[in-house]
């Protein structure tokens, strides 16, 4: 497979991280050795990025290259095009190229477009009395309101309201800081270290640090099942409570969780000051975020982790086994390794259920995910669902032409008894094909043969391929052609709008 190689246009990250450190144009310029001028040229995206400008940059402002990368721009253009299939916008047709302009130009004013959006979708269910669905939801709190509808059939907002949507606030913020936070993530791998835990005796250490540092007990109660409880922690009288049978990687997990609450509650509080989030709920939601950060940092310390990811290709397995963790928290982990000069592999991370709900989501690449539609149906996920507890790989190639090696799996627990309905979900993680050879789940594969590579794509709604056998409705910005002189697979066909 050929590797096409592409020129990096990030004026607007340089005048960040320019800004950050107080600098003027000139300054910079001068601790890179340019002139002026043309590092004028290159913050204004006239100049694409050289190699060893890239260098010098990452070097003076401790960055990775990928903090240069498109994955944001492709992110807000994706976004963009799913929100112009609306009908709200049907007489809105802008080419890919047109998309990419305005996210270059404006990058500010489309997140706003797309806050503005979802509040408009979360305002019209409610008026509706509909369930927002959890992609649909706005970063926070706008000011908007309920909508009336007028003569033409047009909502119309004009009454402040406070519809807020903490999960999907905490949800940005986590990938506006790349999913990682190096204050916590250096305090658990501090207190790992210095009290000398081991890989294979956690659950002892930990119940036995929360007993001696924190006067608690951890025990088991047999009735929080029956209440669908899995732990519950007793401030008072100084206990955690664990439900009978819960897997001892959840277990670990529930005490690495407690132990940051009580001895690190003011670092995590730190964190989620700095976050900005205007609503309680979401703060209450991200401070419980940091806590399960801690706890992966705690159980999978970060060198440690690292180095075991590399030395065994990423086995996914072997790291389960020799950690003691689940396999989510082993993706999970695997997804948060960002640390400045230091990263592992830059993963995307998701969770969903069988019906297509993300639950949980991540990327540390230019892969993205629909906000206000369904997923790809050709995406390895929905294979994983058909044979659960398997391992599916996948090469699969995105309609930016970008190639990702990802594979998928379900997880849960069996049920306890014929009428239980036990939870099923799938975990995907992938990354760049370009990184195939630190994968063990590359081998045996034949990735110079493009018959092998799936053409998937961000949800029917957004997704440009016009030749897809598996498409469910038309995609947005195209003409519909139901013409019966012949059809296909799908009753139509899609024609570009004309440009007259």
């Amino acid at each position: 497979m050929t590797k096409r190689v592409s020129k990096v246009f990030a004026g607007p990250r340089i005048r960040e991280l320019r800004g950050r450190i107080r600098k003027t144009q000139q300054d910079l310029a001068k601790d890179l050795g340019l002139s002026p001028s043309y590092l004028n040229q290159i913050e204004n995206d006239q100049r694409p990025i050289p190699s060893p400008l890239m260098l010098k940059l990452c070097n003076l402002f401790d960055v990775s290259p990928g903090y240069f990368g498109d994955s944001d721009e492709i992110r807000q253009i994706q976004a963009l095009r799913e929100i112009l299939g609306d009908p709200l916008f049907k007489s809105a047709s802008l080419r890919p190229a047109e998309l990419q302009a305005a996210v270059r130009a404006a990058s500010g004013l489309a997140d706003r477009f797309v806050t503005l959006y979802r509040a408009y979708r979360t305002v019209v269910r409610e008026r509706n009395g509909a369930e927002i669905p959890q992609q649909a939801m706005p970063l926070s709190g706008t000011g908007l309101s309920a909508p009336h509808v007028d003569t033409s059939g047009v909502p119309v907002v004009s009454e402040p309201v406070t519809t807020v949507s903490p999960y999907e606030a905490v949800g940005d913020w986590v990938q506006r800081e790349r999913n990682y936070f190096d204050e916590i993530d250096r305090a658990a791998e501090e207190l790992y270290e210095t009290l000398d835990f081991s890989e294979g005796l956690l659950a002892a250490n930990l119940e036995r640090y929360l007993r001696d540092h924190h006067g608690v007990k951890t025990l088991t109660d047999s009735t929080l099942d029956s209440r669908s409880v899995i732990w519950r922690f007793d401030k008072r009288g100084r206990r955690l409570l664990m439900a009978d049978g819960v897997p001892s990687e959840s277990s670990v997990f529930c005490m690495a969780q407690v132990v940051g609450r009580l001895g690190y509650g003011r670092l995590l509080d730190r964190a989620v000051k700095r976050s900005g989030l205007a609503s309680a709920d979401a703060r209450d939601l991200a401070h419980v975020g940091m806590s399960n950060y801690f706890a992966g940092a705690l159980l999978l310390p970060y060198t440690r982790f690292r180095q075991s990811a590399r030395m065994k290709s990423h086995d996914l397995d072997q790291l389960q086994r020799q950690f003691g963790v689940s396999f989510e928290q082993v993706c999970h982990r695997l997804s948060t390794l960002q640390r400045p000069a230091h990263e592992g592999l830059p993963f995307y991370f998701i969770k969903t259920d069988i019906a297509g709900n993300i639950l949980k989501s991540y990327s540390a690449t230019r892969f993205s995910l629909p906000r206000f539609g369904g997923l790809c149906s050709l995406w390895n996920v929905f294979r994983a669902f058909a044979t659960p507890g398997e391992l599916q790989v996948q090469v699969s190639r995105t309609t930016d032409d970008a190639v990702f090696l990802n594979v998928a799996r379900t997880v849960g627990h069996a049920g306890t008894s014929y009428f239980d309905r036990p939870r099923r979900v799938a975990i995907v993680l992938g990354c760049s094909i370009s990184h195939a050879s630190e994968l063990v789940y590359a081998a045996g594969l034949d990735l110079s043969d493009e018959r092998t590579i799936i053409p998937i794509g961000p949800g029917c709604r957004a997704c440009i391929r016009t030749d897809c056998r598996h498409r469910a409705i038309p995609a947005a910005g195209f003409q519909i052609d139901a013409g019966g002189e012949e059809r296909g697979v799908v009753p139509y066909h899609m024609l570009p709008h004309s440009t007259e």
